[in-house]
């Protein structure tokens, strides 16, 4: 069977109207067309349906007519941790997916974030740390990164440079006085990155919990 009559699920039809949502916010789709692509894809009943409204949109095109890549409407889902190499970095990378580290992943010196209409968290709540200071090297283009710290960390976002973006720092930032300090640079076009805490940790500081 040909992909383009695979069967859709409930998730990737919420991937392709996150997709739609994001050329909204570039201008490429006026709400009226949203709306419309919206209730075609909520419809679709297969893939060559669903990718059928992103035909004209640019960086989410079909490859070929009979042909649909299948990222454009691939269900969200976290990635396998990438590999340290020998100067102890990793690389993590998303193209139109969701993308997530959390738990006990274990935390290189330096990492690399390269992203592309993406969700990217980075939870390093319960994360195995090889060292106080983390550098992030970001390369993003219209995506969202979220870097989730605990309590006690620090984050300096002065790296960064944005293009039609935001950096939002939630934390404390400054020297690396706590346990971990995470350094971030490079370029956010369209995008947003944001560092926080988890949620409630808040409340929990103000009843001493």
């Amino acid at each position: 069977m040909e992909e383009r009559n695979l069967r859709v699920s409930d998730a990737e039809k919420e991937h392709v109207g996150q997709l739609l949502q994001r050329a909204v916010g570039l201008g490429m789709l006026s709400l009226g067309e949203f709306t419309e692509r919206m209730d075609t894809a909520l419809a679709a009943k297969t893939r060559g349906e669903l990718n059928s409204v992103l035909a004209d949109l640019p960086g989410m095109r079909i490859a070929e007519e009979h042909r649909p890549v299948h990222s454009l409407a691939a269900p969200p889902q976290a990635r396998p941790q990438a590999p340290w190499d020998g100067n102890g970095s990793s690389d993590i990378r998303g193209t139109m997916s969701t993308v997530t580290r959390k738990g006990r992943w274990t935390v290189p010196p330096r990492l690399s974030v390269t992203s592309k209409m993406s969700s990217v968290t980075l939870d390093f709540t319960q994360a195995v740390m090889s060292s106080q200071v983390v550098e992030i090297s970001v390369d993003d283009y219209c995506s969202s990164i979220t870097l989730v710290l605990p309590p006690e960390a620090t984050v300096d976002l002065n790296g960064v440079e944005t293009v039609g973006g935001s950096a939002n720092n939630k934390v404390r930032t400054g020297p690396p006085i706590g346990p971990l300090h995470i350094v971030v640079r490079g370029k956010i076009r369209f995008g947003s990155i944001t560092a926080k805490h988890p949620l409630g940790t808040s409340l929990r500081r103000m009843f001493g919990s």
